[in-house]
């Protein structure tokens, strides 16, 4: 199976650095050394995640996030010097799925890519199962009002419309769809998505689901579907 790794940086030690990591996990990996080279890459590759450093010349890591998700939502993790909050929810709020600070643990940056991989992967798979319609469609749609998500498709759509949506905002909405009601805080949220131990991941949870509301939410100050319980956590609500 393809495990195309796009390494994204304009220090050439960085990307060496981090292929030398990397290769010996069965991965082939690509190299660019600002955002416009990696665009290139990306239409010329298939490629299935991104390591991309923020600040980059001609075009930064931001800048280059944002134009990659207006058509594809391969998994982005973005790496940076900064290591303020401010700076990574920022970097969130463009699309990307996760954010490792310089300088990192070799050893943290496999974890994160085996597990965003490992997600992107078995998204992209439609499994082969032979029911009937009637019992395929009860078992593979998940629906709230006109909020839906067909899990063998592995698609969103609201009232009719297709939501384009990363695999992290496709897991959150499956986890919250499939337990209708149910409050699941920022801890929970997170083991269970992101396949990880929770450690200060509340503001990372919370810019995922500002991201989903603006995606499915007319008002997402006023919400329909994803609920905020204050103190707890977050639901989807059960709409008929």
């Amino acid at each position: 199976m393809n495990k195309n790794i796009l390494v994204v940086d304009d220090e050439k030690e960085i990307v060496d650095a981090i292929e030398f990591y990397l290769k010996p996990e069965g991965y082939n990996i690509l190299k660019a050394y600002d955002g416009l080279q990696a665009l290139e890459m990306i239409i010329e590759n298939d490629v299935k995640l991104i390591i991309m450093d923020v600040m980059m010349p001609n075009m930064d890591g931001l800048k280059t996030t944002m134009k990659i998700r207006e058509d594809k939502n391969i998994p982005i993790i973005l790496l940076s010097a900064k290591s303020e909050d401010i700076d990574k929810i920022l970097g969130l709020n463009m699309g990307a799925d996760d954010y490792i600070t310089k300088p990192f643990n070799p050893l943290e940056l496999t974890a994160r890519v085996r597990s965003h991989l490992r997600r992107y992967i078995n998204l992209g798979h439609i499994p082969n199962i032979n029911l009937s319609p009637n019992i395929e469609n009860k078992m593979m749609i998940l629906r709230s009002g006109g909020l839906e998500l067909n899990q063998e498709t592995k698609s969103v759509t609201l009232d009719g419309d297709e939501v384009k949506i990363t695999p992290i905002e496709y897991k959150i909405l499956e986890l919250l769809l499939s337990n209708q009601g149910r409050v699941f805080s920022s801890h929970e949220l997170y083991e269970r998505v992101w396949e990880e131990d929770a450690y200060n991941c509340e503001k990372t949870v919370a810019v995922h689901i500002r991201r989903i509301r603006q995606k499915i939410e007319i008002d997402s100050k006023n919400p329909k579907y994803l609920k905020v319980v204050w103190g707890i956590g977050y639901k989807i609500e059960k709409i008929k």
